[in-house]
């Protein structure tokens, strides 16, 4: 392409090279983001829309629309930057950088860029005029005394907040709502009209009607009393609102889905291959209500067939739907203590979709050759009808396979055989999985068993049995093949990536790790592999804790990219989610993607590209995030209510965290977390040694470390801000104690790696 290329109607426009992929795509095709940038970045001065429509040769008064909008829509994701000329350039021609705000609880924030590289820190000044969660434009201005980038926000790119669930307050005649988010620094005032009926103390939600600017505070009304505070349920309530998770389903949704019957219609059975013979049962826990996958098993002469059915999700949410938006706006199903906020509505998330017993289901079933030493040696992908066989839950399957329960067999017979050959082959592949390196960290999930009036009893920890680990090896065989099916193809997809640890971080662990006489590996980046011979290694060890914690807080979160940079934690070089398309929007992508290849399509014809898949990459990672810091912050809420009255007891537990102003401690028994201040560890100055994980008094030479074992008093519950305050007993650490090599405990990773 021609730089300084002249607009106008007389010269020739210029061709998009995606103009037949958007053609495909639109009833009134849209010049590309790909062109538009390129066009951009080779002009020498910012650009307005009239001259972008005369190079493309746009007339029409609606095509010319539509280029506005996207203008607007690229403005919006931070690739483009308006002028006070309305004229387009790069945001890196301005010097500045796009991305999204994340708040700290004292008022700072920090920028994370769309592109990545460093966070941006921004002063509680700027952060005046925005809200957590806002996407922006910063400039940067230089380095603050720690080092760090520094910036102002210049724009506000997209606002993410319109609605905050918190505590009224009516003082001296003035209202105001205080977030229950504290990541939302700013109380929200409240017109006397706006109050919608709250009194004092109450929880509401209110609408925000005037966004934060920076001399002046938001402004909001009333639009929903949730309650008293304390109320059975209120915590979850809370939280829904705080993180703005969609629970409600817009008109069209409803429209769409109302005439959904029970049954799959005969039609949608035609052309698909017949599973329904093939005895596929589901393996799940006792309170799930959706089936998503369904599993069999047979001996060959070269191994096994493995045939991992998923529910054929893709066959009712079709891309550019009502359905197909919400889903990917709610990007996965949220898991609260006994309630669930699906991603899909509930007559095909519970009904359609789901993997029932003895009804017909459509599904995209994986099949796979796996040799004895646990390698895919080929795979392919049907699209079929099955029948489930049976509903087993973990404790059935383990009774049947692992503790060869009789009355279990019996009842089970005709599954019996398959079962049996399905936990041979989880040998093998758990036999493989060690054999590469997968890291296998410990770690200790729980349950809260409610009682009357939604009351906590007790917090119990969930035991994973073998039942748990076969269907988790299941699923990843799957979920590997699905991965290498669509490389070879060359599609655009979202692949589960999960980086390496960085240089610094590997180089923390390798100084905490000298001091305990551990080599970690001589390799600059160690492998997968390293991480877990030294599990291995240090199972059974007094410090087993502490040396698991610090090595799996070196790690990145894994998260979803269209660019295949493989799954370091499970030493996978080709890795994705392919197994819960009902709860998961990325899965239900790499369905269309799979579909697309067996209908004869091409990556070129395929309704997404690399672009769009970043950007709902990035949108699925946020709702991810998002479903987690929802339901912690729930269960947060109802472990501290469970604590209330436990004021004075007197608890063993363990050192979890160390920081500058004190240590967290987790409750052994009970599963609670809580902290200790540095004022109450007694008469002395304590050091800070994130290095070593530690606080270090100088008077005394006490020594509080991550793993210690402690015994701690309740002495405060705030209910409001989640915490709870121990004061400490005694103290006895773990370090150079040293007892036989035990059997450590099982991992309690979830299915979702």
């Amino acid at each position: 392409m021609r730089k300084k290329q002249k607009s106008g109607t007389h010269g020739k426009p210029l061709q998009d090279p995606q103009a037949q992929r958007e053609a495909s795509r639109y009833e009134k095709p849209i010049a590309s983001r790909e062109f538009i940038l390129q066009f951009i970045t080779d002009a020498d001065h910012p650009t307005d829309q009239n001259t972008l429509a005369d190079v493309l040769g746009l007339q029409d008064p609606d095509a010319r629309e539509a280029l506005r909008r996207r203008l607007n829509a690229m403005v919006r994701d931070g690739q483009l930057v308006r002028n006070r000329r309305d004229c387009y350039a790069l945001a890196d021609q301005f010097n500045l950088v796009p991305g999204r705000i994340i708040t700290h609880p004292d008022g700072f924030g920090f920028l994370v860029p769309d592109a990545g590289g460093e966070d941006v820190y921004l002063s509680a000044r700027t952060m005046n005029a925005v809200f957590h969660n806002d996407r922006v434009m910063v400039r940067i201005t230089g380095k603050d005394r720690r080092g760090r980038l520094e910036g102002d926000v210049v724009e506000v790119l997209q606002r993410n907040t319109h609605r905050v669930v918190g505590r009224f307050h009516r003082e001296s005649g003035v209202s105001f709502v205080v977030p229950d988010n504290k990541r939302i620094t700013h109380d929200i005032a409240v017109p006397e009209q706006q109050t919608g009926g709250a009194v004092n103390g109450q929880i509401v939600t209110v609408e925000i009607i005037e966004q934060p600017a920076k001399r002046a505070r938001p402004v909001g009304r009333v639009v929903e009393v949730l309650g008293e505070h304390m109320a059975p349920g209120m915590e979850i309530d809370i939280a829904i609102r705080s993180y703005d998770i969609p629970e409600e389903w817009p008109e069209a949704v409803a429209g769409e889905i109302r005439d959904y019957g029970t049954g799959v219609d005969e039609a949608d059975k035609a052309g698909r291959t017949d599973l329904r013979g093939l005895p596929l049962v589901t393996i799940d826990g006792e309170d799930a209500r959706d089936f998503d996958d369904a599993v069999y098993c047979e001996r060959t002469q070269a191994g096994w067939r493995l045939v991992v059915a998923i529910a054929d999700v893709s066959h009712y949410v079709r891309p550019g739907t009502a359905l197909d938006r919400e889903a990917e706006t709610r990007g996965n199903s949220v898991y609260f203590p006994e309630r669930v906020i699906p991603m899909l509505p509930e007559v095909l998330s519970n009904g359609l979709c789901s993997l029932n017993p003895e009804v017909d289901r459509l599904c995209m079933a994986c099949e796979m050759i796996i040799s004895r030493d646990g390698k895919i040696s080929r795979s392919r992908f049907i699209e079929a009808v099955m029948r489930s066989h049976a509903r087993l839950t973990y404790n059935e399957a383990a009774a049947i396979v692992v503790e060869k329960d009789k009355a279990a067999c019996s009842r089970y017979r005709p599954l019996v055989s398959h079962l049996e050959e399905l936990y041979r082959l989880y040998h093998v592949l758990r036999a493989a999985r060690e054999a590469r390196g997968a890291i296998d960290f410990e770690s200790t999930e729980t349950r809260i068993v409610f009682g009357s009036e939604r009351k906590i009893e007790r917090i119990v920890p969930l035991v994973r049995n073998d039942a748990h680990k076969l269907i988790e090896e299941c699923m990843i065989a799957a979920n590997v093949a699905s991965a290498r099916f669509l490389v070879r193809h060359k599609m655009p997809t979202l692949y589960r990536v999960h980086e390496a640890p960085d240089a610094e971080k590997v180089e923390e662990v390798r100084e905490f790790l000298k001091e305990l006489g551990l080599p970690l590996s001589r390799s600059k980046k160690p492998s997968a592999k390293d991480y877990a011979s030294l599990l291995a290694r240090v199972r059974g060890r007094p410090d087993e804790h502490l040396i698991n914690t610090v090595l799996l807080r070196s790690l990145p979160r894994a998260e979803y990219n269209p660019h295949n940079i493989g799954h370091f934690g499970l030493a996978h070089e080709k890795y994705l989610h392919f197994t819960s398309p009902i709860r998961r929007y990325p899965d239900l992508l790499v369905h269309r993607a799979i579909r697309h290849v067996l209908a004869g399509g091409k990556a070129e014809d395929f309704a997404y590209d690399n672009a769009n898949m970043q950007v709902i990459g990035d949108q699925c990672s946020l709702t991810e995030r998002r479903a987690d810091d929802a339901t912690r912050d729930a269960v947060d809420w109802l472990k501290c209510e469970y604590m209330l009255d436990k004021v004075g007891e007197t608890y063993a537990g363990i050192i979890s965290s160390v920081t500058s102003f004190g240590i967290f401690v987790e409750l052994q028994a009970i599963y609670v977390e809580g902290l200790v201040h540095v004022t109450a560890l007694g008469n002395d100055y304590y050091r800070y040694d994130p290095a070593r994980h530690r606080l270090l008094g100088d008077r005394t030479n006490q020594i509080y470390r991550l793993g210690d074992l402690v015994t701690v008093r309740v002495v405060q519950v705030n209910l409001d801000e989640r915490k709870i305050d121990f004061e400490l007993v005694q103290k006895q650490s773990v370090l150079g104690k040293r007892r036989s090599r035990g059997k450590g405990k099982s991992s309690s990773r979830r299915r979702r790696r």
